[in-house]
């Protein structure tokens, strides 16, 4: 996603209960998160691994342990899935999970060796054992291996598993294969025994870390048994080993990464205690609402009324814990009348929606349209809940029913021109950007939505053009100078970008709460011009300074961390974006790159002789 195409789902982001820009940051730099070797080049071998995969193959071996890397790249080549590939996905072989055995076809035609009931047949005993040179024992365990294979191909398991521990007990050269293919054979048992799978890989790695079957069997093993980021480890190994060719290990990264993140931020949300977002974030939502009254005191006020209107107070001066904590005092001590009433459910609404709380946020807008059904804000609101929720429906049913109540309300047209816009209707967009624009000119984020709008539709002259009216129209606002440079930005057009940062930055110096994504898109836009980490991580601490709680600020630091190869410092940013996590969606993202990091780590410690290659690998893509 270009910059521009992050400005206009921030732009949107106001009637829709956005996703974090920390999200959208992640998402767009997906590539490089995974591999984070540090070096620019290993960006691409990141991508490569999402987009370029292979299939690899699994089961017992009858050769050696050792894995090379395929060679060649295939980004040329339009790669169609294997039914080999589509069982792997699924967790299954031809024989059991993985373990299909392909062997190549021998060169001449052998007479095969009959294979007696009893496996360990012609075995010599202890003493016998005893008298046999190491040459001979290890003989005896490569016949042993070979008896193994053969009753693993006839589905033989617990036989296969005798012929292969026995090889283990008489070979004095211990040998990876007979672990791994004793494994293969734990995983076909009925019930399968993946614990005895784990401990036999577990061997077979430490005699060949870089086997790359018994990488995938310990793997699966752990996928099964719900020990998902171990597997995730696994499988982000052998997708490096093997140059990112393997589809099929590439795709168990991220079905491991799905389960456990969903799994972990289940389980974060259930017990941790709700947090309003940051400063930025809930300042960005309530401008996009022209400025509403505050509504007047009764006769006769309760105390309920009295504190109702320190919450607005406190709203006007951007302390929002305070106006947070007066609104359900106002509510608790009861409220006189039914408008009052009305406004009071509306700011806990509002409020509970920028916790993520939907379903709360949806309650108390209701509530709020019960006790005064033409409220129109109330109205737009929930719409975003709904839309939220997934319900666009109900959202289009919403700014119906406030139109009916409200037909001149330019709130209405700007918020549903930005539903449409999140659904890709940009003329549709445009049009009712236009008819709130015809009702109230003065409000800056309609002009800057219709020019992004624009933008997006391929108009970039006019797009460019609204853009410098914009900018004459409110000359002492920060924010057009900040859209116009990621626009700028997008254009790659880097000095004038900047220039347009620092002046929104110099234009909002005094403003309160302080907009902090200047800073944070100079960073960018600094990092992409001259690769000025140093100058790009300063502005974003600057940023986290004036807003401890910029979400996107720590997710450019995240990032920037594994440019220079400091992945626990970049994990340390991602666990401080789940903890900003605002849904339970932006903490799954979160979680999930946090762990696909921690698997590079893991990988990089594991085997930093692959830390060139992954640079070389991207160059030659």
């Amino acid at each position: 996603m270009a910059p521009v195409e992050k400005l206009a789902t921030e732009a949107a982001d106001a009637s829709q209960g956005f996703v974090s820009r920390a999200q959208r940051f992640i998402e767009d730099n997906q590539k490089a998160i995974l591999i984070g070797c540090g070096v620019a080049a290993a960006a691409g071998a990141g991508y490569y691994l999402y987009t370029q995969r292979g299939s690899g193959s699994s089961g017992p071996s009858s050769g050696s342990s050792g894995s090379a890397p395929a060679s060649g790249s295939s980004k040329n080549k339009k790669k169609k899935k294997s039914k080999k590939s589509e069982k792997f996905l699924k967790g299954e072989g031809t024989d059991g999970p993985l373990l299909e055995e392909i062997k190549p076809k021998p060169a001449e035609k052998k007479v095969e060796e009959k294979v007696s009931d009893d496996p360990l047949d012609g075995v010599p005993d202890a003493a016998g054992l005893a008298a046999m040179s190491d040459a001979d024992r290890n003989a005896l365990g490569a016949t042993l291996k070979d008896r193994g294979n053969k009753l693993y191909a006839k589905k033989d398991f617990k036989k296969a598993v005798e012929c292969y521990s026995k090889a283990i007990e008489v070979s004095v050269k211990k040998d990876a294969v007979f672990y791994s293919n004793r494994a293969a054979c734990y995983t076909n048992y009925s019930p399968p025994e993946y614990d005895l799978c784990v401990k036999d890989c577990d061997e077979a790695l430490k005699l060949d870390r870089t086997y790359v079957k018994a990488l995938k069997r310990r793997a699966t093993a752990l996928e099964r048994l719900d020990r998902d980021e171990e597997a995730v480890r696994d499988f982000t190994a052998c997708t490096i080993i093997e140059r990112f060719q393997d589809e099929a290990a590439a795709a168990a990264v991220e079905r491991c990464l799905k389960k456990l993140a969903s799994r972990r931020a289940k389980d974060m949300l259930a017990t941790r205690e709700p947090k309003l977002p940051s400063p930025t974030f809930i300042s960005s939502y309530l401008a996009a609402f022209r400025d509403h009254p505050k509504p007047s005191l009764p006769e006769n006020p309760s105390q309920g009324d009295q504190t109702l209107m320190l919450a607005f107070d406190a709203l006007s001066s951007a302390d929002y814990p305070h106006a947070v904590s007066f609104t359900n005092e106002a509510i608790e001590q009861g409220i006189s009348t039914k408008h009052l009433q009305a406004e009071a459910y509306n700011v806990r609404g509002t409020f509970k929606f920028l916790i993520g709380d939907s379903a709360g946020a949806k309650e108390d807008l209701g509530k709020s349209l019960e006790l005064e059904p033409t409220f129109v804000q109330s109205w737009v609101k929930i719409a975003s809940v709904h839309m939220e929720l997934g319900d666009a429906v109900s959202a289009f049913g919403d700014f119906e029913t406030a139109i009916k109540h409200n037909p001149n309300d330019p709130d209405i047209y700007y918020h549903r021109g930005q539903v449409f816009f999140i659904m890709g209707e940009h003329q549709k967009a445009i049009d009712d950007y236009q008819k709130s624009i015809d009702l109230d000119d003065k409000f800056i984020f309609t002009h800057v939505q219709a020019a992004v709008a624009q933008y997006k539709m391929g108009e970039v002259a006019k797009s460019m053009a609204a853009f410098r009216r914009i900018l004459k129209q409110f000359p002492d606002r920060g924010e057009p100078s900040n859209y116009y440079g990621e626009i700028l930005l997008d254009q790659q057009k880097f000095d004038e970008s900047v220039q347009r940062f620092d002046r929104s930055i110099e234009l909002d110096k005094d403003r309160k709460p302080r907009n902090v994504l200047p800073f944070v898109n100079k960073a960018l836009a600094l990092f992409q011009w001259k690769q000025d980490i140093q100058a790009a991580e300063s502005l974003c601490k600057e940023a986290l300074e004036i807003d401890p709680d910029c979400d996107v600020a720590v997710a450019t630091l995240a990032q920037l961390s594994l440019q220079q190869g400091k992945i626990d410092e970049a994990i340390k940013w991602f666990e401080k974006s789940g903890k900003l996590a605002r849904t339970e969606g932006e903490l799954v993202n979160a979680i999930t790159y946090e762990h696909a990091s921690r698997a590079q780590a893991a990988f990089l410690k594991n085997f930093p002789e692959y830390a060139e290659r992954l640079g070389q690998i991207a160059q030659g893509m």
